[in-house]
């Protein structure tokens, strides 16, 4: 009797935190068994794919869709990819993923059609809160990451929870992006803001070639 107890309690404990991941509200997954198993399930998963021979595209594939969430057509990642889950992840058609991205997903995380990720890309849909005694027994809050279609993610870039990035949008590398990115525009910075409008005068497309920065 008592086990059933404590396997109810447990069921509940996991059931409240789900809960409170979907909501946006603070929790701690310490000591959830059921969330545990699937975020070593993600690692070995991950683990695999990074020791994949690099011709074998058919052993990328299937490790890919069996670790993340879903996955369309024309889809190449370059291993190491790092995630929380990988099951949160919905990624569209023709998106290329450069070396060493991280997934923060302990919820969704949605890269649509011909995105493209450059290295060392971070997004993450959790955080902590500011106050040292909501931090002191691991309190985190989650919000989902929208990655709309046709956004390139420069060398570097972080994106915060919660946050979308338009379609058609370039995000700069290095940049944090702490809120939602408009479509069609580029962002810079730490935090990102926005630089400049795309526009049709971008299809004259030629290399330009880096200034000087000025002595102080």
């Amino acid at each position: 009797m008592t086990g059933d107890l404590d396997e109810q309690a447990a069921d509940d404990r996991e059931a409240e935190v789900r809960r409170r991941m979907a909501a946006h509200e603070l929790y701690t997954d310490a000591g959830v068994e059921a969330l545990a198993a699937e975020r070593v399930r993600a690692r070995e998963l991950a683990f695999d794919l990074l020791h994949t021979r690099p011709g074998d595209t058919a052993a990328r594939e299937r490790l890919l869709r069996e670790l993340l969430g879903g996955v369309g057509e024309g889809v190449w990642v370059e291993p190491p990819l790092h995630v929380a889950y990988g099951a949160n992840v919905t990624v569209g058609d023709d998106v290329y993923v450069n070396t060493n991205l991280t997934l923060v997903d302990d919820v969704g995380v949605t890269l649509g059609d011909r995105v493209m990720v450059a290295p060392n890309v971070t997004i993450t849909t959790t955080g902590h809160p500011v106050h040292p005694d909501l931090r002191r027994g691991g309190g985190q809050f989650s919000a989902p990451v929208v990655v709309e279609d046709d956004v390139w993610l420069g060398a570097g870039a972080v994106l915060l929870p919660g946050v979308t990035v338009g379609r058609g949008s370039v995000v700069a590398a290095g940049s944090v992006v702490t809120a939602d990115v408009p479509p069609g525009v580029v962002v810079a910075g730490v935090p990102a803001r926005v630089l400049r409008v795309v526009t049709d005068a971008d299809l004259e497309w030629r290399f330009r070639p880096p200034g000087t920065l000025s002595r102080p």
